[in-house]
């Protein structure tokens, strides 16, 4: 994983917790993502350091806004490659993992314009 990759994909995570669970510490993201805490922890510095996370006194997650428009521009990414790749007729699983690929790597501009494509073929 590249460094941008990683921070992208840990600012996701936090994203999807967020809407699963009431608060989300280190531990939860180390579980979700099968990570060694002590990575998760290093990441979390390097991401508060940034300004894309606030950590509470309690070890409590939060995006900031910064943080949480990454977050949501990869997420929208990956739901609708995963949910396109499917429809093309790729398995769940495969498409989900290659998703998760694509979304570092594209483009904004091919990103787009599949968006496009998808939106435009998909009845109303």
């Amino acid at each position: 994983m590249h460094g941008n990759e990683s921070s992208e994909n840990y600012l996701e995570t936090i994203l999807i917790l967020s809407e699963r669970l009431p608060v989300v510490r280190s531990i939860d993201i180390a579980t979700e993502l099968n990570f060694k805490k002590s990575s998760v922890s290093v990441a979390m510095k390097k991401l508060r350091g940034s300004g894309h996370i606030v950590v509470s006194p309690e070890g409590y997650i939060k995006l900031t806004e910064k943080g949480k428009a990454i977050a949501d521009c990869i997420y929208e990414r990956h739901t609708l490659l995963s949910s396109w790749l499917e429809k093309l007729g790729v398995d769940a699983k495969t498409a989900a993992d290659d998703a998760c690929r694509i979304e570092h790597v594209i483009s904004t501009e091919s990103f787009a314009a599949i968006k496009r494509h998808i939106n435009k073929a998909l009845p109303t």
